[in-house]
């Protein structure tokens, strides 16, 4: 059971130096038991105190590390708002151990191919997960070989059959893959098998009363590093056990189910599969495992992850420099707007879209649009005219013409005054910009 606050306080040093980032031991105390401070930010306290205090200290959700980058749990959080989320899901496409070699390495190559850039930001799927149906041991290991030799994403290898897992897993055991299932009736071979090689193993069984009775015997063998897998596979079953889950771990505090839980989809038409895929990584999934590997149907559901698993408190932002459109010149229009990257990647769109190369400066606005940053003060012709300068425009341009957003057009005449030149109002929304530049011709 995870200890209180007061509780807590007891075992601290006392001294409220304020070197953790807290004012006080209470409060840094509160703040432990909430799993919103670490112990190791107080220098103070004592060998004796840590070890008691560990269970306090560790986060309700164990962090689970596996393959190239992919961390899974480490949450503190039901809500993105309470705080924020730190790791977003991890996306795998299932390849099964079925396939010819021809369909192999056709399905290997579609999934390299599953690369983006949306708003300045690389999009690409996780990992891959092998997945034995076959019942051939010798297919399995050969089947994971090659995509381990053909890709450096994360590995996930799926076999209720141990000694296949064995097989499989001994040349692969550098890359750290995640293993699984382990279940009631094989839970000990899996589980030792994954502590051997210092891999993460998923526990695997119906219900969560089951999956608490099986995380219990799993961890009696001296391991830990587990995903959850409760076993269901339909969407209204799937959610509930995901949030059971989470909210047992995070509001309870409870052990045996404070780990990362895996899901898998069910769907077998591409677009239900994203919609019940896409269920999972808004509801506390760590990893989805999917069938469909088409760029059409994954850039959505990739989408979504990206903006649920954005710290609300740190918008996305372009970097503060000129930006140049097209093959630009002397003559090519100045454009002015925020770093918040919606709206810089909306102007930049529509400028290309008008095919008049221009030049584009983002103004430094800590990542807010137009209107809230001259509401805030971060959208003022002080700043605009510093930035100006800081760019070197005047020196790329034999004009002295600056188009900033119809929405701040109350700032065009003291922006004239201090920076000499001419302002232009340009259109209050990104799409009027296609029309507004043939006036500039």
């Amino acid at each position: 059971m995870a200890l209180t606050g007061l509780e807590i306080y007891k075992q601290m040093p006392k001294k409220n130096c304020g070197e953790c980032g807290v004012p006080t031991c209470l409060a840094f105390a509160m703040a432990l038991a909430s799993g919103k401070a670490a112990l190791d930010s107080c220098p103070y306290v004592t060998e004796a105190a840590r070890e008691n205090l560990d269970s306090a200290a560790a986060p309700p959700i164990k962090a689970i590390k596996f393959g190239k980058d992919s961390v899974l749990g480490d949450e503190t959080v039901l809500f993105r708002h309470d705080k924020t989320f730190y790791h977003p899901t991890t996306l795998l496409i299932s390849v099964s151990d079925t396939l010819s070699d021809d369909e192999l390495n056709a399905k290997i190559e579609e999934i390299k191919g599953l690369e983006f850039e949306r708003v300045g930001l690389q999009y690409s799927i996780d990992g891959v997960a092998v997945v034995q149906e076959s019942g051939d041991a010798a297919r399995f290991a050969k089947v994971a070989a090659v995509v381990a030799e053909a890709t450096d994403k994360s590995l996930l290898l799926l076999s209720s059959d141990p000694e296949a897992m064995k097989a499989a897993l001994a040349p692969l055991a550098s890359r750290k893959p995640l293993i699984g299932a382990a279940t009631a009736d094989n839970y000990e071979a899996m589980v030792n098998l994954a502590k051997e090689n210092s891999v993460p193993v998923i526990i695997k069984a119906d219900g969560l009363d089951a999956l608490e009775e099986l995380v219990v015997k799993a961890q009696a063998l001296g391991y830990k590093e587990f995903v959850l897998d409760p076993g269901t596979r339909t969407p209204v079953d799937t959610l509930a056990n995901l949030t059971h889950i989470r909210r047992l771990a995070i509001k309870k505090k409870f052990r045996p189910l404070g780990f990362p839980v895996i899901a898998y989809t069910s769907k077998t038409e591409p677009m239900e599969e994203i919609m019940e895929a896409s269920v999972y990584v808004a509801k506390y999934a760590s990893a989805v495992v999917l069938k469909t590997s088409k760029k059409a149907h994954l850039l959505p559901l990739m989408t979504l992850k990206q903006n649920i698993y954005t710290d609300p408190q740190k918008p996305i932002q372009v970097e503060p420099k000129l930006h140049s459109v097209g093959n630009v010149d002397e003559n090519s229009p100045f454009y002015i707007t925020t770093n918040f990257s919606l709206t810089y990647y909306s102007v930049e769109g529509e400028v290309e879209t008008s095919k008049i190369p221009s030049y584009i400066l983002p103004i430094d606005t800590d990542g807010t649009s137009v209107l809230t940053a001259y509401a805030a003060g971060k959208f003022e012709p002080e700043k605009i005219v510093e930035a100006m300068n800081a760019c070197g425009i005047a020196d790329k341009v034999k004009h002295r013409n600056i188009i900033i957003p119809g929405y701040v057009a109350v700032i065009s005449g003291k922006l004239s005054e201090l920076s000499g030149w001419k302002t232009i109002v340009g259109p209050r929304e990104s799409s009027g910009i296609v029309s507004f530049s043939k006036s500039l011709t």
